[in-house]
């Protein structure tokens, strides 16, 4: 993948006296987790498009500590982060992009505290500068006219208040964008955040993510675009769950502007 993709990782940019513009943070989910390293690759696919100068951590990546610290473990979660600010600093990484919103809100808004400041960007903000900057084109494709929907994800929307970066990336793709009910302030969550998605749910009438999928199928979408990978696992669930899989694609939104760059 690394080759193909041309996926340099610090240690050999340090190596050759060089620092790249932006380091990709790559995420557990985005490392290991089957379904979100599509998305790993097709925002890799983008950056080279766009000749974006970036590298990885690869091997030296941990995770952020943000299951940790959710879950309360205050004191594991410092070890995890403080690890990851030590080669961070190391590398003098100033700039840090991510497809991840819980590593985006964990490195932007808990890491200072730790000694880790960095200039943070969800990868929906950073494509979108790319376009603003002339760097990278994006045309509607496959996806022109298509009803999308998107689900905001927690920790990139209420936590955030990124709303419409991801919106503006879906419009650039000439898609009708049809809002669910419960959006961008309201919005509501996938069960992720809850870690729904790592345990069995507690007693109750109906499981958070058939709840939220049922919102994002009353607008009849032919493709339900998310910007987490814990959310397009919820969705993609929730979907399976109604028998929709055939009809209705869950993606996250860099994959869609990907497969419309036929990348």
């Amino acid at each position: 993948m690394a080759e193909a993709l041309k996926v340099p990782t610090m240690a050999e940019y340090t190596a050759q006296g060089n620092t790249p513009e932006v380091l990709f943070w790559v995420g557990c989910a985005g490392s290991f987790d089957d379904r979100a390293k599509k998305i790993t690759k097709a925002f890799a696919k983008l950056l080279n498009k766009a000749n974006v100068d970036f590298a990885v951590l690869g091997t030296e990546e941990s995770c952020t500590g943000d299951p940790a610290k959710r879950a309360g473990n205050e004191f594991l979660f410092q070890m995890q982060a403080v690890t990851n600010i030590d080669v961070l600093n190391g590398y003098g990484i100033k700039k840090i992009v991510t497809t991840c919103p819980h590593c985006f809100n964990t490195i932007k808004n808990e890491y200072p505290g730790l000694g880790g400041n960095y200039e943070v960007m969800h990868h929906t903000q950073f494509l979108k500068t790319l376009i603003d900057e002339g760097k990278l084109t994006v045309e509607g494709g496959k996806f022109k006219g298509k009803r999308i929907t998107f689900h905001d994800p927690c920790y990139l929307a209420r936590a955030n208040k990124v709303y419409e970066a991801p919106r503006e990336l879906l419009k650039k793709l000439e898609v009708e964008l049809i809002e669910m009910k419960r959006c961008k302030t309201r919005g509501f969550c996938c069960g992720a955040g809850g870690a729904q998605m790592f345990k069995e749910a507690e007693p109750g009438r109906k499981e958070v993510n058939i709840e939220r999928t049922e919102e994002a199928l009353e607008t009849k979408p032919d493709v339900i675009a998310a910007g987490c990978p814990f959310c397009n696992t919820m969705m993609t669930d929730g979907v399976n769950h109604e028998g929709k899989s055939n009809e209705i694609a869950v993606m996250d939104v860099a994959e869609m502007i990907a497969e419309a760059e036929d990348l």
